[in-house]
């Protein structure tokens, strides 16, 4: 079995990229972290590989997508609670992100996403603990 996951994605600005998700009280491991890339520590072992387009490109031969016009992938994390969901996305439009759509509420499951600032969808949902 799989002991950790890194999500690699392209970003236009890292630097800027590093403020925004910092605005959202995540954090980045320094010893991972440098001038092309950054690790985005997003739970015990949960990271997001944030890495400017250029040094992306390297890995792969494909095109990179532009996530403000197509979506290659939807990020899903789970949260604690509603609360929780909400002011991710709160705090997310603050720091220069956007939410593409309202809420979901589907009683067992409460879900709502932010869009960061490449663009790419970060989806947020609380399963209420009787769904389990």
């Amino acid at each position: 079995m799989h002991k950790q996951i890194f999500v690699n994605l392209p970003v236009k600005d890292l630097k800027r990229s590093m403020t925004f998700f910092k605005a959202l009280g995540l954090s980045f491991d320094p010893q991972f972290t440098n001038d092309k890339g950054a690790c985005l520590v997003i739970g015990e072992n949960i990271f997001a590989m944030l890495l400017v387009e250029d040094f992306f490109q390297g890995f792969t031969s494909k095109a990179i997508v532009d996530a403000e016009q197509s979506t290659e992938v939807l990020v899903c994390l789970s949260c604690e609670s509603r609360a929780e969901v909400d002011d991710l996305v709160a705090k997310a439009v603050a720091a220069g992100g956007r939410a593409p759509r309202p809420p979901l509420d589907h009683g067992f499951m409460y879900g709502h996403g932010f869009e960061d600032l490449d663009g790419h969808i970060w989806e947020l949902v609380h399963m209420a603990p009787e769904a389990a």
